[in-house]
């Protein structure tokens, strides 16, 4: 149902992002992404390392590394997916928001929630250009 391909909105080393093989509709379950958490107080150590840009929240006091094509997801303020934390299965669940169609990439709101407008981390350095 999805592939990694080279994204032209991933400004990262690497550009890549997870596209639709097929129509999915909405409500999917587009992938479910294992978790590694760990106290968000060993974040100075992450921050340290190129996995500091693939982090996700989860809950108060963790964050976690995604497995999978977690990771891989590109943001959008207008996305077409959407994300919800399971913590019985630890995964970060992915589901399509609206209907997707095949070739188009998969885009989530870094924010957490569809509607959120606030600036993101890598945003506010190019706004000071």
């Amino acid at each position: 149902m999805i592939e990694i391909k080279t994204s032209k909105l991933s400004n990262g080393e690497f550009n890549r992002g997870v596209f639709a093989t097929q129509p999915i509709p909405k409500g999917t379950l587009i992938h479910e992404a294992p978790v590694i958490t760990y106290p968000n107080e060993d974040h100075e150590h992450i921050e340290k390392t190129i996995l500091e840009d693939y982090v996700f929240n989860y809950g108060a006091n963790h964050s976690a590394l995604l497995l999978g094509y977690g990771s891989l997801f590109n943001h959008s303020y207008t996305p077409n997916a959407t994300y919800d934390i399971s913590f019985e299965k630890l995964t970060v669940d992915f589901f399509a928001y609206r209907d997707i169609a095949a070739g188009e990439e998969i885009l989530i709101n870094y924010n957490g929630d569809v509607d959120c407008d606030d600036p993101l981390w890598f945003l506010e350095d190019d706004a000071e250009d």
